[in-house]
């Protein structure tokens, strides 16, 4: 405290001390400081040389001599000549450095460089362009509660009721409440078409329901024994994960919609992604596991083996996120034990790569126009990063929300990312920009000659 305050003390008065407009002077405290000596090399030295240039070097056309007679000066010129008195300096180049030799000439690599201009830095805005209120949305790490169809609707369950926002008009409208017996709502997801959507509930229960006609299709029972958590499209099969740890293949357009069981996880299943080919899936659970699985391996007659069980996760696996621009590259991230983004090879299954971002991740998405990646996280800066692959560099840290944000979705065209969090709020951030429009290409010249020409016949 005391020692605090001297501190103050002494370095107000030093800033009292300073004048304005002036240079500032290190001095020395006393004489003995700074006096370093400097050792020569004398084996490199022309002492001789040296010694005639202190005492008569300075003897130029600006300091004549006082006392000159022909005898010294026939001595002194035989002197300049011995001591070689040409040279001007005594640490001096004997011959100049050649000049260096351009590889490419100035004129073409002028005109390359003018061929292809710098790419602009796109703006990433830091807060959110919009923000809607999501009350009574539950804060549960295991479900997914957010989603974004190809017809630009945003669907989101709050509690016992699901919501539709329509992005193009910001029009709002309730598609679903279920009875207290068969919720909360757990999950919901477009199908590929974007008017028909799957929503799980707690019951383990799946409806299937016709957006544009409000009207329930369908409900799929006995697959599974608890709450589904996560869902996920490949065309007609709707596959579901639950709390009982099963992940089932459902057939929506017959009956007996239970066509194949994968069994693999111990815990509840949280993450369910199929690749954008539609022949791997990749599953995450509470155990730490993330399996992937092919479909080519998949039977009806009995649990399908997975193609790769991977444990380097220390927590659940939910967030997963297919490469859009190669197929074979899966994102994982795990839970507040884990907090690593890992990149996996699902062909081979190895780990490519894996990075620490200090906090849960809850959901991961990819750039479709740039090599980017977006993540969510929790605890403690509730922000969504911005990544550049492959050096998983942060572009940018998104803040606002003030819990974390479990959910993730991005719009049809790639360029806007919604997020809701436990904090009862929706934000929308305009953080992937727009993507480059292709130039047309040109038209290809005729292959015939004269072919533009009407012909005689």
């Amino acid at each position: 405290m005391e020692t605090g305050m001297i501190h103050s003390s002494a370095s107000s008065n030093k800033i009292q001390s300073r004048s304005p407009l002036q240079e500032q002077f290190l001095q020395r405290r006393n004489s003995r400081e700074n006096l370093d000596r400097f050792i020569p090399n004398r084996s490199a030295m022309d002492f001789d040389y040296a010694h005639y240039m202190l005492t008569e070097g300075k003897k130029g056309k600006e300091n004549p001599s006082v006392s000159s007679s022909p005898s010294r000066e026939a001595y002194r010129k035989q002197l300049a000549e011995t001591f070689n008195m040409n040279r001007t300096r005594i640490l001096a180049f004997k011959n100049k450095p050649p000049t260096p030799i351009e590889a490419i000439p100035n004129e073409f690599s002028v005109s390359a460089h003018q061929a292809k201009p710098a790419k602009p830095r796109r703006h990433i805005p830091q807060t959110s362009e919009r923000t809607l209120d999501a009350p009574d949305i539950l804060d549960d790490y295991y479900l997914n509660l957010l989603d974004w169809g190809s017809s630009n609707v945003l669907s989101i369950a709050l509690g016992n009721t699901v919501y539709l926002w329509d992005a193009s008009d910001g029009s709002t409208s309730e598609l679903v409440t279920i009875d207290d017996e068969g919720g909360p709502v757990t999950s919901v997801k477009w199908a590929p078409d974007g008017k028909h959507i799957a929503v799980g509930l707690n019951n383990s229960d799946v409806q299937l329901w016709d957006s544009t006609a409000n009207r329930l299709l369908r409900t799929l029972k006995g697959g599974h024994a608890s709450r589904i958590g996560a869902m996920d499209w490949n065309n007609h099969i709707l596959t579901t994960g639950g709390m009982d740890s099963r992940i089932i293949n459902n057939d929506v357009r017959v009956r007996a919609h239970v066509v194949e069981t994968y069994r693999g996880h111990q815990q509840e299943v949280c993450g369910l992604k199929w690749s954008a080919s539609g022949q791997q899936l990749a599953s995450g659970g509470n155990d730490n596991l993330l399996h992937i699985w092919d479909r080519s391996m998949a039977s009806s007659n009995a649990p399908t083996q997975w193609l790769h069980r991977l444990e380097d996760h220390t927590a659940a696996v939910k967030a997963l996120a297919w490469c859009p621009f190669q197929g074979n590259l899966l994102a994982s991230g795990g839970g507040g034990g884990d907090r690593c983004i890992k990149f996996w090879n699902t062909h081979t299954g190895a780990c490519l790569n894996s990075v620490d971002t200090g906090s849960q991740v809850c959901a991961l998405l990819w750039n479709k126009n740039e090599r980017e990646l977006l993540s969510s996280h929790g605890f403690t800066q509730n922000q969504l990063t911005l990544w550049k692959y492959p050096s998983m560099a942060k572009v940018a840290e998104l803040t606002g929300h003030t819990s974390r944000v479990l959910y993730m979705a991005q719009s049809p065209d790639g360029c806007t990312v919604a997020s809701a969090a436990g904090d009862e709020t929706l934000r929308f951030w305009n953080v992937f920009g727009k993507p480059e429009v292709a130039k047309a290409a040109p038209k290809a010249a005729a292959t015939e000659p004269f072919a533009h020409l009407n012909r005689i016949r």
